[in-house]
């Protein structure tokens, strides 16, 4: 979504009025998930994808209307499953997904042109825009920030901090989502249904080790939108030179440096840890430290043997049974990965089955979902 935001923002500085469709609702093996958007200007120009390609070319033509002034400039419209006619649009994949359309003026929509500024940025901020509600408030938007304030506003004072609450709380977990106000503002009465879209800095990815099979890594990281960090206590191979797509290449004892950020509150739930080194005088000491910590995953390469010996030496430093099972040891998914480039990817893919629940079987022999809601 970042390169949307960058052209959308680019648009704004233009001052030239747009079009965007969003994903705001999914059901069954919808190919995208809400906050998926797609956007067109006075030119006809395109960028995004709401289906994958499914309806893309229906939602093309609602945007246009909406800009020309043909169609509503609001519109919320839902594609599903149609087998009946095998030329109407709709989802071939089965499920379901609600549109909102909306045209956007960015001298009109302050709240708008500021959350793609922070988008942009990778600043934390979020936008909660009214989705399934009355006509009249359809497309309504707050903009909120961390600590609660907000820009904007959804046309009365309560159902404001009601909503700038409730996204807030979204916010600090880094989740899109729909979020369920009463039009009054309170809890209960008639349903307003917003769609909270959250902006938040990347994820950090740290690879402790700076070896071959390192340098695989970063670029596997950079690719699925990781901020990665290299380290290593040796300042001759921890090198711009051997890690130039690295965000930061630091010295230092890893487990010091882990201590050091987890300290200073740089890592978090969405941080993922992946121990290279295999040399039990790095990796004992930064895994004590690491397995304790809120991340969302921790993974160590060496051999089942190596694992073996690792887990005694944990378990004689004192950390628990719960501990050691959060260790994804020997790391990766078994793709049969033989040089740098194939174990990187087996280890970034078992970081996303990790973070989404999948299982790493085939899909093709498998009965669970290919697309989860998250």
């Amino acid at each position: 979504m970042l390169d949307i935001a960058e052209e959308l923002s680019r648009w704004c500085e233009r001052g030239m009025p747009f079009a965007v469709a969003t994903v705001v609702s999914t059901g069954g093996s919808a190919p995208r998930q809400p906050g998926a958007a797609l956007a067109v200007d006075g030119g006809g120009n395109v960028i995004g994808s709401v289906s994958g390609g499914c309806v893309e070319g229906a939602v093309y033509d609602l945007c246009v209307q909406a800009l020309s002034g043909e169609g509503p400039a609001t519109v919320h419209e839902e594609f599903g499953y149609s087998d009946e006619d095998a030329f109407s649009v709709g989802l071939t994949c089965g499920g379901r997904i609600g549109i909102l359309v909306q045209r956007i003026d960015p001298g009109e929509r302050p709240e708008v042109v500021h959350a793609l500024t922070a988008a942009v940025a990778r600043e934390a901020a979020a936008v909660a825009r009214i989705v399934v509600g009355p006509a009249e408030l359809l497309g309504r938007a707050l903009l909120v920030l961390p600590d609660g304030s907000y820009e904007g506003s959804l046309g009365d004072a309560e159902r404001d901090r009601t909503t700038a609450q409730g996204a807030a709380a979204m916010l600090a977990a880094g989740r899109t989502g729909a979020l369920v106000v009463g039009a009054d503002g309170s809890r209960c009465g008639t349903p307003l249904t917003l769609l909270v879209e959250s902006s938040v800095p990347p994820p950090r990815l740290l690879v402790f080790g700076a070896i071959d099979f390192a340098a695989a890594l970063v670029r596997a990281g950079t690719f699925l939108g990781y901020r990665v960090t290299v380290c290593d206590a040796r300042p001759v191979f921890v090198t711009r030179l051997r890690f130039p797509g690295a965000d930061e290449i630091v010295a230092d004892w890893p487990h010091r440096y882990l201590d050091q950020e987890a300290a200073a509150d740089r890592v978090d739930g969405r941080t993922a840890i992946c121990v290279l080194t295999h040399d039990a005088k790095f990796d004992v000491p930064l895994l004590e430290v690491a397995l304790r910590l809120p991340v969302a995953y921790v993974g160590a390469m060496g051999s089942r043997r190596t694992h073996l010996d690792r887990l005694d030496r944990l378990r004689d430093a004192g950390l628990t049974e719960t501990e050691l099972a959060r260790l994804h040891s020997p790391i990766g998914l078994d793709l049969g990965a033989r040089t740098p480039e194939e174990t990187a990817l087996s280890i970034a893919a078992e970081i996303v089955a990790h973070r989404y629940g999948g299982s790493g079987a085939h899909l093709s022999g498998a009965s669970t979902p290919i697309h989860r809601n998250v």
